[in-house]
């Protein structure tokens, strides 16, 4: 603790030379602009010598000129274009600045990259980007640290910063706004240091699409005093809070666009701004864990840059400025994390924000006024907060971080380049050598699809020319945990022999993989990313972190049913093999003639897009693997009729898949593959975790209807009602409860509209409501219900399966409550219970899912009672208090002894056999062709975890995982795991993909219950 009290006195001095903050007396100020900013800054203590004037400038427009007043002025929040619009203002009235287009969003809206500099370093940006290029791939200086000195010397460095990727988070555009400008105009020694030192790039929105829609929900606010304002339920085209966890998948426009910049930059920092806590959290020392692949020079930076500026804004007066915090750095997957998996430094602020432009008396809890080791001078338990006080942290804050930046600007390139010759070296010190990607993986359009995606973190791809062997460790067994308290780990090390004798250390043995295979060599520049990606994670049960941010578990190959090696034998590196050029594709198109075309099941995703690319052509399943044209076939392999195979040809060679003519068909059973009509349900309450469903369901190509619960309820009963427009309804995870589903928000209080008016423009867009309050009520469900008896199928997953389990559609399933289970965003291994079902065509076993804090579902063969509580595994088994030992039966007194019937006995999974007594009269017993049928189940406890946090596994352990439960001529397909998430689990997409193919034949290959 001592150490930590020293640091910041420590690494708040600078390594150079650097101005205090005082502005230029020869500058004038801009008097009416300055009066405004105290006027609109509550308190004194609440700016800083930084930000409490503004210079004048008789030829640079201020913020004023877009916005009508000042920047964080009460009443007026801009939109994203208008923000566009002064930055290119000040582009054409400064030779300091310039505005690049990085991209665009899903909607079509730019994202823009506005650079403040030195009119002599922007002038020379390309010659300075060439050299930060060297120090980022050292490969192209041969390593050589002295030619490395040099041009540490001679570069600029570029510090990025991002504003608003969280729409509700507000201030940020203004306050970049302002920046800009003072980064711009400001002669003071202080700015003039900052911009002759440093290139400041600035993307002032992240989230253009959310931006804009925030900014209608603010003016209708403003338009409606007195009124509640809708909540802002869609941020951008796809997910809201969620957009800062892009940073793996690259499935979102801003993610992939601000890679870009931050890569094709060369920058050495991204500073991402959030608001949420008062007043400056510096979280980028946060707290453990942290992750596991970073260079420990990182972590040095992040000290030094966070204690500096809690330090800097210490010195000027403002409270609430900390660091630490409880903010563990373990997932990969923020928006910032792009620089940290980039030998850059990843920087994230969270200031005080009002969620709109509104002065307020805010009140805070005692935890965050308390004062603390990390938090001297906490913020105050009651103020006054304007939107002005919010820029004003802001901005002190960057311009702090960026004139200590600047102060040491070699040592943080020369660390720059020594991380990215670390990662380099990474492959032969302490490795892995490479991940290969066998060139026999049976999917091999999933291995294409990842392979994409780490190309697209910059990643280089390499192909073996011929077979190559390597040694390497045979796989593991499951590791055991604990022994934390209570936690299986703690049960199975107290169960261990003392006399056991060591196992011995496993020998590496030789594996070749075969010529085509892709190598991700470890000796490249971005090797960090890739092993962050695909290694396993593991978090232990006692970690002494307990506030776990996020995801724990993430490895992208067990979640994308991708075969990947990680190969610690550097002879990989020697073995011959020749980079690849472009985006790596899967083979596919059409082998020989005939009318017939015989397509195998292997659970690649491009077969669904397929399906709907031909959607009159007759598709049928083959019920039972089959050989035909020379090769083997899965169960659920396709049969295709009425297509030409020219176009067949075409599509299966843009797709990545396979197709075989031949004259005659298999002699096989089949059922029909029609194109399902679908339907994606939403509340009006939530719509994060549909919307990555939504993602995947438009990249692939499949054709949806996007309705409400609303829409639902408002459905006529009959034969005009859903199942007349709809084969699935699938109704993804974040519901609440099935109460609120049913409910809606409280009618308390004033409608509160989604639509476009001329008020809110980009409101509605997605789906609307006249009243965002109602929810699918009782007539709603009915109609849900009918849906479902006529023959339509309903998908939950995850928290949205305590719907239909509560609300009736799944008689014989329940929901036990969890009593100890503690699993935090992980991956989980799975076994096939019934490789019949057509829901795991194209499937083999052992398949991992990602899950987080699952239900743990429980069967019954009576209706009426639920699933019958958690079942207890066989050692869990206690005997009445008797004599004898607990393995013994109790013997009465004073008669002869009577055998003991044989309780009935079923697996977790399972159902428990009914009994005589239960058929007597069997009212409540669930005909065997309407009992649920359990298609996947959870692994046992040893073998359960695959990545991330598990404690108490053993409540899940052996429980079914996806069920298939009929309600009248239609079912009800439950996911105990969440199928799509953040696009980590492509892996498990096919499982949902072949429920709603086989919409209408789920129950091909079941086999009945005798009684």
């Amino acid at each position: 603790m001592k150490i930590l009290l020293v640091v910041p006195v420590i690494l708040a001095m600078p390594l150079f030379s650097q101005p205090r903050p005082a502005r230029d007396t020869s500058q004038p100020i801009d008097e009416e602009y300055t009066k405004k900013i105290r006027e609109y800054t509550t308190e004194p203590f609440f700016n800083s010598p930084l930000t409490d004037y503004l210079p004048a400038s008789k030829t640079v427009p201020t913020p004023k000129a877009v916005l009508g007043d000042i920047a964080g002025a009460p009443g007026i929040l801009p939109y994203a274009e208008e923000v566009y619009r002064y930055m290119r203002m000040l582009e054409a009235a400064s030779p300091r600045v310039k505005v690049f287009s990085i991209g665009k969003t899903e909607e079509g809206r730019e994202m823009i990259a506005v650079a403040v500099a030195d009119e002599k370093l922007l002038a020379k940006l390309d010659e300075n980007r060439a050299r930060l290029a060297k120090l980022a791939d050292p490969r192209t200086i041969h390593l050589d640290d002295a030619e490395a000195e040099k041009l540490v010397a001679a570069s600029t460095p570029i510090y990025y910063i991002t504003g608003t990727i969280h729409s509700p988070e507000t201030g940020a555009p203004t306050a970049l706004m302002e920046l800009a400008y003072r980064l711009a105009v400001d002669e003071s020694a202080y700015i003039k240091f900052i911009r002759e030192n440093t290139i400041t790039l600035i993307t002032p929105v992240v989230e253009v699409d959310g931006r804009d829609r925030m900014v209608d929900i603010y003016k209708w606010h403003l338009a409606n005093p007195g009124k509640q304002w809708p909540p802002l339920i869609y941020w951008g085209h796809y997910v809201g809070h969620d957009n800062n966890r892009d940073a793996m998948g690259l499935t979102l426009a801003l993610t992939r666009n601000v890679l870009h910049t931050f890569v094709g930059w060369k920058a050495q920092v991204l500073h991402d701004l959030h608001e949420s806590v008062p007043y400056l959290y510096d979280n980028t020392v946060g707290d453990g864990p942290y992750n596991a692949w970073i260079d420990p020079i990182l972590a040095g930076e992040w000290q030094m840059m966070g204690w500096n500026n809690v330090s800097e804004m210490t010195t000027f007066g403002m409270p609430g400025v900390f660091t630490h915090g409880t903010f563990d750095t373990w997932s990969p997957s923020y928006l910032m994390f792009i620089a940290a998996m980039h030998n850059g430094i990843s920087r994230l602020y969270e200031t005080f924000g009002n969620g709109g432009a509104d002065t307020e008396e805010r009140t805070l809890e005692p935890g965050e006024f308390a004062r603390t080791w990390y938090k001297q001078n906490p913020p105050l338990p009651k103020a006054k907060w304007s939107q002005r006080n919010n820029n004003n942290y802001e901005e002190t804050g960057l311009l702090t971080g960026l004139a200590y930046f600047s102060a040491n600007k070699q040592l943080f390139l020369r660390n720059f380049y020594l991380k990215s010759k670390r990662s380099i070296e990474k492959a032969r010190k302490e490795g892995p050598a490479a991940y290969v990607f066998t060139a026999d993986d049976p999917r091999p359009g999933a291995q294409a699809d990842l392979l994409r995606m780490l190309q697209e973190q910059g990643c280089e791809i390499s192909r073996a020319g011929a077979p190559f062997t390597v040694l390497m460790l045979p796989k593991k067994a499951p590791p055991k945990r604990g022994p934390a308290e209570g936690s299986d780990g703690a049960k199975e090390a107290s169960e261990s022999k003392p006399d056991e004798k060591p196992k011995p250390k496993p020998k590496p043995e030789p594996r070749t993989f075969p010529a085509g295979s892709y190598v991700l060599r470890m000796d490249q520049p971005y090797s960090r990313i890739a092993d962050a990606l695909l290694d396993y994670q593991y978090w232990a049960p006692n970690d002494p972190q307990k506030d776990i941010y996020d995801d724990t578990g993430w490895t992208f190959g067990e979640l994308g049913n991708v075969q990947v090696a990680r190969v610690t034998d550097a002879k990989v590196l020697d073995a011959g093999m020749h980079a690849v050029e472009g985006s790596v594709t899967a083979p596919g198109g059409v082998e020989g003639t005939g009318g017939i075309f015989l397509i195998n099941h292997n659970a690649d995703n491009a077969l669904v897009t397929l399906r709907y690319r031909f959607p009159d052509a007759a598709f049928q399943a083959a019920e039972e693997p089959f050989e035909a044209a020379g090769h083997k076939f899965n169960r659920g392999s396709l049969i295709v009729r009425n297509v030409p195979a020219g176009d067949l040809d075409k599509a299966g060679a843009e797709l990545g898949v396979q197709a075989y003519a031949v004259v005659e068909p298999p002699g096989v059973k089949t059922h029909p593959l029609r194109a399902a009509r679908i339907a994606v349900m939403h509340t009006w309450f939530s719509t994060q975790s549909d919307g990555w469903w939504r993602m995947e369901f438009d990249r692939l190509k499949i054709p949806y209807d996007y309705i409400s619960t609303q829409t639902v309820a408002a459905a006529p009963s009959g034969p005009g009602g859903l199942r007349s427009k709809y084969d699935v309804i699938v109704f993804p995870p974040g519901i609440r409860s099935a109460q609120a589903v049913v409910n809606g928000l409280p009618m308390y209080g004033n409608p509160l509209p989604w639509k476009v008016t001329p008020l809110t423009p980009n409101l509605g867009k997605t789906d609307e409501t006249d009243d965002m309050r109602p929810g699918l009520g009782w007539s709603g469900l009915d109609r849900l219900q009918e849906f479902v008896r006529q023959g339509g199928l309903l998908i939950t997953a995850s928290d949205s399966d305590s719907f239909a389990v509560t609300l009736g559609f799944t008689p014989g399933v329940g929901i036990a409550p969890a009593q100890k289970l503690k699993v935090t965003g992980s991956a989980l291994r799975s076994k096939t219970v019934d490789a019949a079902s057509p829901i795991v065509y194209g499937y083999a076993d052992n398949l991992a899912i990602f899950a987080s804090n699952p239900p743990v579902f429980s069967l019954s063969n009576m209706a009426g009672g639920g699933g019958g509580g958690r079942r207890n595994n066989p050692e869990e088994h206690q005997r009445p208090t008797g004599r004898g030992t607990a393995d013994d039966p109790d013997v009465p007194q004073g008669r002869t002894p009577s055998d003991i019937p044989e309780e009935p006995h079923a697996e977790p999974w399972e159902a428990l056999p009914l009994t005589d007594e239960q058929l007597r009269n069997p009212v409540n017993v669930i005909p065997p062709a309407a009992r649920p049928r359990v298609v996947l189940r959870y692994a046992d406890t040893k073998e359960l975890l695959v990545s991330g946090l598990l404690d108490n596994g053993g409540e899940l352990a052996q429980h079914a995982a996806i069920i298939d439960a009929p309600y009248g001529a239609g079912h009800v397909v439950l996911f105990s795991n969440n199928p799509f998430w953040r696009a980590e689990t492509k892996g498990s997409y096919f499982l949902v993909f072949n429920a709603i193919m086989n919409f209408d034949n789920l129950d091909a290959g079941r086999k009945l219950a005798v009684r």
